[in-house]
């Protein structure tokens, strides 16, 4: 590294360098966020990770970023945006039951790969022109909170939902994150601008968001269809509705995301007409085809067990049809233990609706 650096001139070059790349932010954390420690210890004891014992299980290398990477001086935090343009709308969709409600994010190539390697590229820019330095990349792929650390950098603010909003661009955006041990001057914290609004509380489909900043998992779409491996909990099925993959109502709702920009990323496109297909389609799939089409996409981390689970929720709450029921059943003949508690569910749920609806 080169001798008598202007760190200042340096940190204005890697917020441009960023931009080049394809980010719409960048900006400098320090490494204190000890604030943010007490406020995952406390979650952590409300047992509102749920299953996800890799919450708990860094300890302190969360909060503090030198105990992940030695000398870490300051942390470059970047957001990129992912929101594609033309895609038939997410509100549009939960009003459909025989349409698949897959969260915006995870339509086109996996958000892990492509910021990544944007990220090395940034790096490999500062080394060029300064010489070695230390740093390692991150985006959502370590004990990191990447939340605040954007938040502590200008980036956003962390809502009442635990997303980070930006004025400019509400909060369809990826986060990501070098660590480094380059002395750079931190930004000014982003101050908080969601006042009384509590529309994505009040909204959440499973009351998820217990109260401002609280989301308990255990109740929450995002987790139940994808981190949790065990059966959706009946109290929640119907309330998914169509959900199979995530869930974006508490964004859909919040004002802010009508600064949503949409994406230039090629990349983030959606794969096989996942913004808009019928769950009866997506539920037929074998299991071969659920790896060759999601080969690339956050999607395909879930597996395809998971992914028959949701999908057969999403058919329990649609309208009954033969062609729904025939496919359930014959599903049920190969399907394992898990995934047929939820096709038996789901059958259950559409001869009901039939009878009501002979009834009535």
């Amino acid at each position: 590294m080169q001798q008598n650096l202007d760190y200042q001139q340096l940190k204005t070059q890697i917020k441009i360098w960023a931009l080049e790349l394809g980010f719409q932010q960048a900006g400098i954390s320090d490494i204190d966020l000890s604030e943010a420690g007490e406020y995952l210890n406390d979650w952590l004891k409300k047992q509102y990770h749920a299953d996800m014992e890799y919450m708990a299980r860094h300890g302190e290398k969360r909060y503090q970023p030198a105990q992940l990477l030695p000398n870490t001086l300051s942390i470059i935090s970047v957001r990129l945006d992912y929101m594609p343009d033309g895609l038939t709308p997410y509100k549009m969709l939960i009003q459909q039951p025989s349409k698949a409600a897959i969260s915006r994010y995870a339509l086109g190539r996996d958000y892990h790969k492509v910021i990544r390697n944007k990220l090395k590229k940034l790096a490999q820019k500062i080394n060029h022109e300064i010489g070695e330095f230390g740093y390692r990349v991150f985006t959502d792929s370590a004990p990191v909170m990447e939340k605040a650390i954007a938040e502590k950098a200008g980036l956003g603010w962390i809502g009442k939902h635990s997303n980070l909003l930006n004025s400019k661009a509400g909060s369809y955006f990826f986060l990501g994150e070098i660590y480094t041990d380059l002395p750079l001057e931190p930004d000014q914290k982003q101050s908080f601008h969601c006042g009384t609004c509590t529309q994505c509380i009040q909204d959440c489909p499973t009351d998820a968001i217990v109260a401002p900043f609280q989301v308990d998992a255990r109740r929450c779409i995002s987790y139940l269809t994808i981190e949790n491996k065990g059966p959706i909990p009946v109290k929640f099925r119907q309330a998914m509705g169509n959900r199979i993959y995530g869930c974006d109502d508490c964004q859909m709702v919040c004002p802010w995301n009508k600064f949503t920009q949409h994406s230039q990323e090629q990349d983030f496109q959606p794969r096989h007409n996942l913004d808009d297909t019928e769950l009866l389609a997506l539920f037929q799939w074998t299991e071969q085809e659920f790896l060759e089409k999601t080969l690339g996409s956050p999607v395909r981390r879930i597996g395809y067990t998971a992914w028959q689970r949701n999908l057969a929720v999403g058919l329990g709450n649609s309208k009954p049809t033969q062609a729904t029921l025939t496919a359930l059943k014959n599903k049920l003949e190969t399907a394992d233990k898990l995934v047929a508690e939820h096709i038996e569910w789901a059958i259950s749920q559409l001869k009901l609706k039939q009878l009501k609806s002979i009834s009535g």
